[in-house]
């Protein structure tokens, strides 16, 4: 990246980005109990967001694909984001909160493809990949950074006004966002025709469906189904069972929530430049075969303190696959264009797998028991490492890429 303006200002929009996030956590649970919800109604709320999320992601990605202000529609996926922080703290009624929630789907559906697509017109394809590493070391730090200041305000302020500082911390976003200009992005070429203006993008033959006949991007997907199948359960199954066994979980839940952060801040650069050095196979194998391990160990019922050392793992795992995602969908789609269109697909992919995680989950623990159903789901992850390393091609350029992509549109 030539500017170390532009540098910088993509490190803040991480950060901050990621920092607003951590607000529609489990804050909004606590919140909405606080107000007298009842957990029926706190239910439907948190799933008309799981389910809004799964119906927003790929036209998300297809339409910052074919937006031409990137820049433009970032900022305004950020300033909704902020009113639907706002909506909660001024009118915490059912319709209001249900608004709340379609509207942070929507809008995280389009910054995480947005972002990408600036980093990728910053830095050209060759130093994406180490790129995204930086990324999420911002993000991991946001993440962390956030939760706390935010657990700080609601043990000393308020719930309510955990929403508020989430609306705030929009601000220095935008601020960040502004320190990328479009004279900062990489000059013209045709390596990645997502990222060309779009007069080029109206004369290629290839149409936002043409992701769906790319082989290695279904075969992905299928991993990252059987991936988040066996992943979004285990940390809820090893808590509940803490918490029946010793009656306390709060440190730990903190601690679970901190560790991986910490973890991936401190990996994920380098994650970024093994991919690009060593090829993506050989990462996403070391990251997906964690999983696994972690189920294996999460199934002995560690007490607080090894359980929260166990998810450093979950830091590993989560680095791995956050960064291969936007990486490998930029190497699918070098020739063709639509990147965010199969970020969005492989998105759609991870929230079919979560959703059926918990449920699944849930349903063996009740029949037999803790450690088989966390045994399972390392038997899930397992099955998406083989697949993974059976049947997954290697997606990185043969040699350095011949040119650089052309600028994104600002």
């Amino acid at each position: 990246m030539r500017s170390p303006t532009a540098r910088q200002g993509l490190s803040g929009l991480a950060f901050f980005t990621a920092a607003v996030q951590t607000g529609f956590g489990p804050f909004i649970a606590v919140y909405l109990t606080e107000s007298g919800w009842s957990q029926t109604d706190i239910g439907v709320a948190l799933s008309i967001g799981t389910a809004a999320a799964m119906v927003t992601q790929v036209p998300s990605g297809v339409l910052v694909d074919h937006v031409h202000g990137k820049r433009g529609l970032t900022a305004a996926a950020l300033v909704v984001l902020g009113l639907s922080a706002l909506m909660l703290t001024v009118w915490p009624t059912r319709g209001v909160v249900w608004a709340s929630q379609i509207l942070h789907a929507a809008t995280s559906g389009i910054l995480t493809p947005a972002i990408a697509a600036l980093t990728l017109a910053l830095c050209g394809h060759d130093a994406f990949s180490a790129r995204l590493g930086v990324n999420a070391r911002y993000m991991s730090l946001g993440n962390a950074i956030g939760a706390g200041l935010l657990g700080v305000v609601a043990s000393t302020l308020s719930n309510r006004a955990v929403f508020a500082l989430t609306a705030a911390l929009v601000v220095p976003a935008l601020l960040a966002l502004r320190m990328i200009r479009p004279e900062h992005y990489v000059e013209p070429g045709n390596d990645h025709p997502s990222m060309q203006h779009p007069r080029q993008l109206r004369e290629r033959n290839a149409r936002p469906w043409h992701i769906f006949q790319l082989s290695a991007l279904h075969i992905f997907a299928v991993c990252i189904v059987l991936f988040a199948l066996a992943n979004a359960a285990m940390l809820p199954l090893a808590l509940n069972a803490l918490t029946k066994r010793t009656g306390d979980s709060g440190l730990v839940v903190s601690g679970a929530i901190v560790v991986p952060q910490i973890v991936s801040a401190l990996i994920a650069p380098w994650i970024g430049n093994a991919a690009q050095n060593y090829g993506r196979r050989p990462v996403l194998l070391a990251g997906f075969l964690v999983l696994p391990l972690r189920g294996l160990l999460l199934a002995t019922q560690p007490d607080a303190v090894p359980l929260a050392m166990i998810q450093a793992l979950d830091g590993i795992s989560a680095s791995v696959l956050g960064i291969m995602v936007p990486l490998i969908a930029a190497d699918v789609t070098s020739r063709t264009g639509y990147l965010n269109s199969a970020i969005g697909s492989l998105g759609l992919a991870s929230s079919i797998g979560a959703t059926f995680s918990t449920t699944l989950g849930g349903l063996v623990a009740d029949r037999l028991g803790v450690s088989a159903a966390l045994l399972g789901l390392a038997t899930v992850g397992l099955a998406a490492t083989f697949l993974l390393w059976v049947a997954l091609p290697e997606t990185r350029p043969a040699g350095p890429t011949a040119t650089q992509p052309s600028p994104a549109p600002a």
